[in-house]
């Protein structure tokens, strides 16, 4: 579930949305108001129920060979999102969306590297949303590894001071509960 040239999406538990307003999210950083929405790349970052807390890496070009083996593995490809078991029940039965937007009202948000797509107008979605399906076999098809862990913060931490690229959704609900280093992705 990637969107086409010239669209962004917004992925949503709810399939009633018929215009997207600007809004300061409750768990905004910024006093802006937003329609957020993101591009191909950052799609599979919301493969995911919304509250699930979820700890992404992927390999860079300036990723050593040994982050690489110790944090994704040998042979399973170069990104790998991990989730809790407690989360597994929501994985398999969530309802998602997919909004198709035009990406002209949006521009990249985030630094140093973008990780959204904002837009500070009403947008209106190009059609109805679309179900995103069955999130393990959308993991599987992207070639994205899935672990479930007991608990994300060890994995947390081997990333985010490695050499990967990561981000870090909805931590705060993770077991333990605290942040133990930043959630912004590089």
């Amino acid at each position: 579930m990637r969107p086409g040239p010239g669209q962004v999406l917004h992925f949503s538990e709810d399939p009633t949305i018929t215009r997207f307003v600007p809004h300061v999210a409750a768990t905004a950083r910024q006093p802006q108001a937003f329609v957020w929405a993101v591009d191909h790349g950052r799609a599979p970052d919301y493969w995911f129920p919304r509250q699930c807390p979820r700890a992404m890496a992927w390999t860079r070009p300036d990723t050593t060979p040994a982050d690489r083996e110790r944090i994704v593995g040998a042979g399973c490809g170069e990104r790998v999102h991990a989730i809790e078991y407690g989360w597994l029940a929501a994985m398999r039965t969530v309802r998602l969306y997919a909004y198709r937007l035009p990406a002209q009202p949006f521009r990249p948000f985030g630094a140093p590297v973008a990780h959204a797509r904002v837009a500070t107008v009403p947008v209106v979605p190009l059609g109805p949303p679309e179900p995103v399906g069955d999130l393990f076999e959308l993991h599987a098809e992207a070639g994205i590894q899935l672990r479930v862990l007991t608990d994300l913060w060890p994995f947390w931490g081997a990333v985010t001071a490695s050499t990967l690229g990561f981000s870090g959704i909805r931590l705060r609900n993770a077991v333990g509960g605290g942040l133990a280093a930043p959630s912004h992705p590089r």
